[in-house]
């Protein structure tokens, strides 16, 4: 094995996962740089879930390698990638598991409770990321009485509220109208850049890509030449889709 050069803050070679007989990744490669916003673009059923859950430690690839930070996690135990899950990583999914029996502010907390934070200082923080999200009103509210919106932003908040190195986030805009998506994908990456936490985002909209600085494909499984890996926005597009103030 050879680690990853050190600007790299993530690397994967040559990733093969199957799903009982079905090929989810097929020799995918990539690199992620460190406070970059990177995306992974394709249909439904490409292969981008499990990709993601593999560079986060979620699923250990059939074959292949996956570097964080130089090291390897491939290789690591399932409590070690957990653990590396809880510390250093943050994770947005498609819809906002929420727990219902807590308020916003205890769900958005939860990541630093469960590092150990006291309460009062993990309060503070998890009201300071939903103030930045444009929820700090719900703070007090169970996700019953949130609209779609507003639970998705208390699920960012969750996960940005340890300052991870590196955020994934699995179409994390897809169960919402468009005008609300807009609006939470750009909060989400204005506080990813105002934080310097590495982003590695899938997605299916073409829009939403563009706001990455890089960009690769998949199909069925396998890296696509159909978005070139440099694509994605200019400084000038970046700072005018991040123009909102965390």
């Amino acid at each position: 094995m050879v680690a990853p050069p050190d600007n790299d803050v993530l690397r994967a070679h040559g990733l093969h996962h199957t799903h009982g007989a079905t090929v989810a990744l097929a020799d995918v490669s990539l690199d992620v740089r460190e406070g970059e916003i990177f995306a992974v673009s394709g249909p439904r059923g490409s292969g981008k879930t499990t990709l993601l859950k593999c560079l986060s430690g979620q699923l250990v690839p059939t074959e292949g390698e996956i570097w964080f930070n130089g090291s390897p996690v491939h290789t690591l135990s399932s409590p070690s990638r957990e653990r590396l899950r809880l510390d250093r990583f943050g994770w947005i999914d498609t819809e906002p598991h929420l727990v219902p029996e807590l308020s916003a502010w205890e769900n958005a907390a939860l990541p630093l409770l469960l590092r150990g934070a006291g309460h009062r200082a993990a309060k503070y923080t998890a009201i300071e990321w939903l103030e930045r999200l444009d929820v700090g009103m719900c703070a007090r509210r169970r996700p019953g009485r949130l609209d779609q919106s507003q639970r998705q932003r208390v699920a960012i908040a969750r996960a940005l509220v340890t300052t991870p190195q590196v955020l994934f986030a699995d179409e994390p805009t897809a169960p919402l109208h468009s005008a609300d998506g807009t609006q939470v994908l750009r909060t989400l990456t204005t506080a990813a850049r105002s934080h310097h936490i590495t982003v590695v985002l899938a997605t299916y909209d073409p829009k939403v890509a563009a706001l990455a600085d890089r960009t690769i494909a998949l199909l069925d499984g396998r890296r696509s030449g159909a978005v070139p890996e440099t694509a994605g926005a200019s400084d000038e597009e970046s700072r005018a889709a991040c123009s909102l103030s965390v």
